[in-house]
């Protein structure tokens, strides 16, 4: 069964407990406006209180971009508070907010992904680019720097020289060299990108809810410097005993049958 919602920037399309997010702006690249942050915020806030939706997948309309960046005629003529806000604003409702996701997010990157689109990738857990993407991240082209994370994560993901390289060139890579660094997890063709998706998602949505949630709130533990994340790890390790999924995962695996898990 499939169910779909619309808004003006984006499609919502709902099947097998996975929720597929499409940017909608092809005429703009689907790049990144106040807009589209507000209505990208507001159903990810709806889609994490649907028991209904597992796993989630971003993804940009046409087959020219993912997202090819903030719209940067928004923010041409914004004071040093303004700058501020905007970068401040962006994390809060989209890129934290994404990282720190209760669920699993996936970005399927299809064409270009380059500036606030590539951070919006690199937010995400786990990145499938199709084979015509270019990605980076041009900010200093224009007298800026990249403000939605990407100093941070892109030196996560491919390593600080790598990072220092795309971010100060502002050069582009293609999703073969993208795949090379670590910064995507596979390339795909363009028909194969959504389905390729649908493909881990599957796998995710027959996993306890509960525990996948912790772990991406551990995973996320190692990379915050005011964390300790072998002690959270500890912590929630020890949580997991009393939840309802791991008493029905264990009866499960010693009864040899399937777990159904209830997210409890």
């Amino acid at each position: 069964m499939t169910t779909e919602m619309a808004l003006e920037n984006i499609t919502t399309e709902l099947k097998n407990e996975v929720l597929l997010i499409t940017i909608n702006r092809p005429d703009k690249l689907n790049a990144l406006n106040k807009q589209t942050i507000e209505e990208l915020h507001e159903t990810l806030v709806e889609a994490e209180n649907n028991k209904n939706v597992r796993a989630l997948i971003i993804t940009g309309s046409g087959a020219k971009a993912f997202v090819a960046g903030a719209d940067i005629a928004e923010f041409a003529n914004f004071s040093v508070e303004e700058g501020k806000q905007l970068s401040s604003i962006g994390h809060f409702k989209v890129f934290n907010f994404i990282e720190n996701y209760s669920k699993p997010v996936i970005a399927a990157v299809n064409g270009f992904a380059l500036g606030g689109g590539l951070e919006l990738a690199m937010a995400c857990h786990i990145r499938v680019a199709s084979a015509n993407a270019k990605m980076g991240l041009p900010e200093v082209s224009l007298g800026v720097i990249p403000g939605y994370g990407g100093t941070q994560r892109l030196a996560q993901l491919v390593g600080k020289g790598k990072a220092f390289e795309m971010i100060v060139t502002a050069d582009m890579i293609n999703a073969d060299d993208a795949f090379k660094w670590g910064l995507v997890n596979y390339v795909t063709t363009q028909e194969e990108l959504i389905n390729k998706c649908f493909d881990i998602t599957s796998k995710i949505v027959s996993k306890s809810p509960t525990a996948v949630k912790t772990a991406i709130k551990v995973i996320n533990a190692g990379y915050n410097n005011k964390q300790n994340g072998y002690e959270v790890e500890i912590e929630e390790f020890g949580k997991s005993f009393g939840s309802g999924d791991f008493k029905e995962g264990v009866s499960a695996f010693l009864e040899k049958r399937k777990a159904n898990f209830l997210g409890n």
